[in-house]
């Protein structure tokens, strides 16, 4: 029996569907079905009982699907063992990213690590919303902020500075902006994540902690587009430092309110188990906390940060 094989059946022990666990893996169908009738040959029983309506375990599948798990993960653990020893870097990875860091950081940096390697195979998922690992078709995830579920891997990659920030057109438009209580007078851009808008943000001058609730006429759940609002002149944001480092940089955006540290945020590397973190995707982490560390320097270097 093939693992892949097998990976398939216990996805279709999730979901209760063939068609379901199908969509997970990025399959056809007709290949999970395929792949479900090859193992229920192979072990001379039936795992699932089927009805027009729908699929539920067998007595036997009630027995074997906890043994074929654990079958699964030890002969997994024995293929990354032997490509560790091997020093063979090779193998899918499937990727989440957030919109902007993903879209406008990360690929280039994706590139380059193919380029590398070029055995890797890509599956780039871009979002901002937490992905589901049990229901979508990804093993490692970067987010900016750990995990919450105590059941999930989590490697952190860096501490990310977060800058207040506007296009040199829009401040040539409007009063300067010393404080944070002259905000006030200036339109906000913000982040939205489902039903929660981000208006209200928090800065930090000697210990001291600000918060102001701002105003404004854009919000979005793409964060790639808080970016681009604030780079064509129609606002302030407060951006992850990685996210505008290209912008601040070429000057397409001005660092505002020097003194005032917006609350920093973090980035981090997630999975739902160990046992995912192949030697490709061990590669991938340490490549891409290298890319990190020379951004945020070169911003330093810049007096930017």
């Amino acid at each position: 029996m093939l693992v892949s094989d097998l990976n398939i059946v216990l996805k279709v022990a999730e979901f209760k569907s063939i068609k379901k666990a199908a969509e997970s893996l990025d399959l056809l169908t007709a290949t999970a079905s395929a792949a479900l009738m090859r193992v229920e040959k192979s072990l001379g029983v039936e795992l699932f009982q089927r009805t027009t309506r729908q699929l539920k375990l067998s007595p036997a599948g009630e027995r074997f699907i906890p043994q074929i798990e654990q079958a699964v993960l030890l002969l997994t653990q024995i293929q990354q063992n032997s490509k560790n020893d091997l020093g063979v870097i090779d193998g899918e990875i499937r990727l989440a990213a957030p919109s902007d860091f993903g879209r406008n950081v990360v690929l280039e940096w994706l590139d380059d690590f193919m380029e590398q390697y070029p055995k890797v195979s890509l599956k780039l998922h871009i979002s901002d919303s937490n992905v589901d690992f049990y229901r979508e078709p990804v093993d490692i995830a970067l987010r900016y902020a750990p995990p919450k579920d105590s059941r999930m891997y989590g490697f952190k990659i860096c501490d990310i500075p977060r800058i207040l920030c506007a296009s040199p057109s829009y401040l040539n438009q409007f009063e300067p902006i010393n404080n944070p209580q002259d905000l006030a007078l200036h339109n906000g851009l913000f982040y939205q994540l489902h039903d929660i808008i981000y208006d209200v943000w928090e800065f930090e001058k000697n210990g001291k902690k600000t918060k102001i609730k701002m105003q404004g006429n854009r919000a979005t759940n793409d964060a790639d587009l808080v970016r681009r609002w604030c780079v064509s002149g129609k606002g302030v944001a407060v951006k992850s430092a990685l996210d505008i480092s290209t912008d601040l940089l070429s000057g397409k955006l001005v660092k505002l309110l020097l003194d005032y540290t917006p609350k920093p945020t973090e980035l981090w590397l997630i999975c739902p188990t160990k046992q995912l973190i192949t030697p490709a995707i061990r590669c991938l982490r340490e490549h891409i906390t290298e890319r990190c560390d020379s951004v945020l320097k070169g911003l330093q270097r810049s007096q930017l940060l």
